[in-house]
């Protein structure tokens, strides 16, 4: 990346420079397709419209593109060598981490008077994004560590599971009993000769009490489960990103979930428009068609007879059409209103297909329904990517044309379609795939956008007419304002006009007074519905003219440039006419309801962090049955002082068994004065919704929850605003979704849908966590049970470091003779998937922790000590005339016994564990015959080889089975008196 080359433009032409090599004020020339180098201003480019769209996926993982617009006074010059005629100097703010602002300015000195024209986000072109339109040239003003991409990039945090935690607890303790083992044994030497050098001869002899095999076992069987969980068929396309915390998703007690584009499906239905007086659904669009067709060819008529303003005429002709008329111009109002106030563009395929890219060469001239899709332009806003950011207006917000997301191909819209679209980093209620919705609706009706660039946009009419309005100005939507506006001239009638689109709390204190408001937008939440309030004003030229210079004035400011434009554009939203209120139903994902039903059953607590509002959240809360029907639902009151936290606090506390919705700002306030109270209050209820969430504060409540709980968590979610959650989360789950690939590629496991949730956790993070308990407790048993019959072998040679076992039979004992029917566990199951998915209370006994505890290790610890101990006393015991021979009998009956003891862990046979044990046996036999010299005792029977002959005898073969049956079949009737008396939980159902 460093050695790529770049054209940078002097005074001499142009010279190639490496990408290390460019330095603050350089002139950079980027072709297409190239990716931009260093932080720049753009000052010029090839394209006509002094404009270019670059692809932001690799910085804010957005797919769609943004358009950049370049500085007007550089587009101007007539060359490109002009750039180093004029006098001029770019004033840049310091770096900073907010990639969707930015503030400067740029001073050309030489004209006069001076230039001064004010750089936003519109003007800039950031490093590691890429140009998909013409060539661009820029100034650098940041590079390396001020780039936004580099200051933007975290280190996400490495993460270990709980279980690899708690195995290092006990293998600590192994060292430490290792350690003290030793000691005993030179103290009962007395101390005699040189006793540190036997102390250090019997740690090395004890040294296989430290199960060095443990985590290369662990880690083959994480790979093991990574697999099993990509080729399970019940959920395609799930990929594993991570080898280390498989075993997490067995153990999670609190899932984090995102809602947009995660429980619900992120694709918008136009389903109610309300103007008042008169509700219009899905059953009656047609009627508001009719009223738009009448509207238009009345218009239309007039127009031919005189030459008048295109909106319909209001002088009712006589006293019985008057209601029906009045009905009809506010109907053909708020459609116009609704298909002007957006950032939508049409974007035409060209026919023919035979380039890759969209052809806008003749957009003017074939508005065709057949090639025409949408795109929607995401505003490069979004405080919601940090808490603490504020919003540079966007005085040219701008629509696209962009590679068609949006397939709307073939005949006009009549019906209401659902279109796969891509939602886009930004506000929640202004995103893009809610403007497509609308606008699509729009066409449905009747009235097409046909054609948008910088400066105009046309509509077409019922009757195929052109309509043609010119964007004086644009205001964006940010999550501050909860708006977005947009001043548009009307080119028949000149007659300019101001249309506003938010949120209800937005812009209920900005419309002229109404008794229905209020009303309907909470009958429209309770349904599910996202409202939208659509409003306007009419200027006069004056009025414009006036706004128009303070507004440039507020933009060139450096200081507070946010506040001082904010309060121009105020000055504007001051008794708007109310024209409707719309309501888009965002669909829920396929299969939620019974998924949050089996995770709830589970024992899984589940949080809904939301950047959304609280009566979407809400809605959307019961609808998934997130909360169930029976539950009570406390809506915490906001709160912005310490007395408000602590009074809603103790009425919360008064409450039993009941949901929580809160929202972001009141949570902060409880977090600041009642942190400790307010998690332990939060996390006794069944389920909590926290809406209006910057992704800064998602994660701050899973690190909350982690702290105060000490339990693991779970993130879920699909897009940018929710990496930094997933991150922290001990185990994050990310979904492919319409927000791009940022989440899933952030995730420890990416999944398609979230319904696969239910499978991930029940089934691969039940049989991962169990298998790996086993496997573990298993590699530690092998260490243990040859120790304990090295400490007894030594014992009884006076305590002696001399070693029982020669290096390349304890080298054969962790691997080649044990090592497959051991590693065969991860194979094992205890109840069968489709169990596990049946009755999900099965999941509530992993969070416990019991398959692998100090209980359990202490219990394996004395089979161990147990089993060593009888398979050495007894070969002493037995081989007393054959001594030679003692190896051969206490190995054979040492591997027999940890083939037995494999085939006693296991629940679930598999024919692979079959293969595994016949394998190892088969190799240890034939292991007898060929390796005979290794099985003399070190030096007591020095050159003592062992006899085949001997091995072959019935008395050999007795009394390795006597020793095994002594050391086993104890442990056999244990295990089958403690399934009779006591028997696990999944035991019941599968018997």
């Amino acid at each position: 990346m460093n050695s790529q080359l770049y054209s940078k433009l002097t005074v001499r032409g142009k010279v190639q420079v490496k990408s290390s090599d460019i330095q603050v004020g350089d002139l950079i020339i980027v072709e297409k397709n190239q990716r931009i180098p260093s932080d720049m201003v753009f000052l010029r480019t090839s394209e006509k419209t002094g404009s270019c769209f670059i692809r932001t996926d690799q910085l804010d993982g957005e797919t769609d593109w943004k358009l950049k617009v370049a500085v007007s006074c550089t587009q101007r010059l007539p060359a490109l060598g002009d750039l180093f005629s004029i006098n001029a100097y770019v004033y840049a703010q310091k770096p900073q981490l907010d990639i969707h602002s930015f503030e400067g300015t740029f001073t050309r000195e030489d004209s006069d008077p001076a230039v001064h024209e004010s750089l936003s986000i519109e003007n800039t072109l950031w490093a590691s994004t890429v140009v998909a339109s013409g060539t661009v040239i820029g100034v650098v003003i940041y590079t390396g560590k001020e780039t936004r991409s580099v200051m933007n990039t975290s280190n996400p945090k490495n993460k270990v599971g709980l279980l690899d935690l708690e195995l290092n607890q006990l293998t600590k303790a192994l060292f430490l009993a290792l350690v003290a083992l030793s000691i005993v044994m030179v103290t009962l030497q007395g101390f005699v000769g040189p006793w540190y050098r036997n102390l250090f001869r019997f740690l090395l002899l004890f040294s296989y009490i430290i199960p060095i095999s443990l985590r290369v076992n662990l880690d083959m069987g994480k790979a093991a489960y990574g697999w099993m969980i990509m080729k399970d068929d019940n959920i395609p396309g799930t990929v594993v990103r991570t080898s280390t915390i498989p075993e997490e998703l067995g153990r999670l007690v609190y899932l984090l979930t995102d809602k947009t584009g995660t429980l619900t499906q992120n694709e918008m239905i136009f389903k109610r428009l309300h103007l008042g007086t008169v509700s219009y659904g899905t059953d009656t669009m047609d009627e508001i068609q009719s009223h738009i067709i009448n509207s238009y060819s009345q218009v239309h008529s007039q127009n031919s007879g005189s030459n008048v303003s295109s909106t319909p005429s209001r002088k009712p002709q006589s006293s019985a059409p008057k209601v029906r008329k009045s009905v009809s111009s506010r109907i053909h109002e708020a459609v116009k209103a609704i298909a002007l106030c957006h950032n939508v563009t049409p974007v035409y395929e060209s026919r023919a297909g035979v380039s890759g890219e969209t052809e806008y060469a003749e957009v003017d001239q074939d508005f065709s329904d057949e090639n025409r899709a949408y795109q929607a332009s995401s505003p490069d806003e979004s405080s919601f990517l940090q808490a603490e950011q504020t919003q540079v207006s966007q005085p040219f917000l701008i629509a696209k044309m962009l590679q068609a997301h949006y397939h709307l191909c073939g005949p006009p819209l009549d019906t209401f379609q659902e279109i796969p679209v891509l939602f886009v980093l930004g506000s929640p209620e202004m995103d893009t795939v809610l403007q497509v919705a609308l606008v699509q609706w729009t066409e449905s009706v009747g009235l097409t956008l046909v054609n948008r660039d910088l400066t105009s946009m046309q509509l077409k009419t019922p009757g195929g007419h052109i309509l043609t309005y010119y964007i004086l100005q644009i205001f964006p939507f940010t999550s501050e304002s909860k708006r977005m506006g947009i001043i548009v001239r009307d080119e028949s009638s000149g007659d300019i006009t101001f249309y506003m689109k938010g949120a209800d709390v937005a812009m209920s204190t900005i419309v002229q007074y109404n008794d229905w408001l209020e009303e309907e937008c909470g009958n429209m939440a309770r349904e599910g519905l996202r409202t939208l309030v659509v409003a306007k004003k009419s200027l006069t030229e004056e009025q414009y003219q006036d706004f128009e210079s303070r507004y440039n004035q507020a933009k060139l400011s450096i200081h507070d440039r946010n506040l001082k434009v904010a309060a121009v554009v105020e000055s504007l939203e001051r008794e708007m006419e109310l024209l409707c209120l719309t309501g888009v139903e965002d669909q829920l994902q396929a299969d939620v309801r019974p998924t949050l039903e089996m995770l709830r059953n589970a024992g899984i607590k589940i949080w809904m962090l939301t950047g959304d509002k609280l009566e979407t959240a809400t809605c959307i809360a019961k609808s998934s049955h997130l909360v169930s029907r029976t539950q009570d639902i406390h809506i915490f009151r906001p709160v912005t002082t310490r007395g408000e936290a602590h009074l809603e606090l103790n009425a919360f506390r008064r409450k039993h068994d009941c949901a929580l919705v809160i929202s972001g700002d009141s949570l902060e306030v409880c977090l600041k004065y009642y942190e400790h109270e307010f998690v332990e209050l939060a996390c006794q209820c069944p389920a909590v919704v926290c809406c209006r969430c910057s992704p800064t504060q998602k994660a701050h409540i899973v690190k909350l929850l982690q702290h105060h709980t000490g339990k693991r968590t779970c993130a879920i979610g699909d897009g940018g605003n929710d990496v930094s959650m997933i991150q922290a989360a001990d185990c994050g789950i990310g979904i492919e979704g319409k927000e791009g690939k940022q989440a899933s590629l952030a995730a420890d496991f990416s999944i398609t849908q979230f319904k696969h949730i239910g499978r991930l956790l029940m089934v691969h993070g039940r049989n991962s966590y169990k298998r790996s308990a086993a496997l573990g407790q298993f590699v530690m048993h092998r260490g243990l049970i040859i120790s304990t019959m090295q400490a007894v072998f030594s014992s009884v040679f006076y305590f002696a470091s001399v070693p029982l076992y020669q290096g390349f039979l304890m080298v054969g004992y962790a691997t080649i003779y044990t090592m497959f029917p051991v590693f065969s566990l991860v194979l094992d199951q205890d109840v069968k998937p489709e169990m596990a998915l049946l009755y999900p209370e099965l999941y509530k006994d992993l969070t416990k922790g019991r398959s692998l505890s100090f209980k359990t290790f202490l219990i394996w610890v004395l089979i161990s000590i147990y089993q060593g101990g009888i398979l050495m006393y007894g070969a002493l015991l037995l081989f007393e005339s054959e001594f030679v021979h003692v190896v051969a009998i206490s190995f054979t009956a040492l591997i027999l016994t940890e083939l037995l003891m494999v085939a006693l862990t296991i629940r679930t046979w598999h024919w692979l564990m079959v293969v595994a044990e016949f394998l190892s046996l088969g190799c240890y036999v034939a292991s007898l015959a060929f390796l005979n010299e290794y099985f003399g005792i070190g030096r007591v029977s020095f050159g003592a080889f062992l006899d085949v002959a001997f091995i072959t005898t019935v008395t050999f073969l007795w009394k390795v089975s006597a020793i095994t049956v002594v050391s086993c079949l104890p442990l056999y009737i244990l295990k089958y008196l403690k399934r009779k008396f006591s028997p696990p939980s999944y035991s019941k159902l599968t018997s």
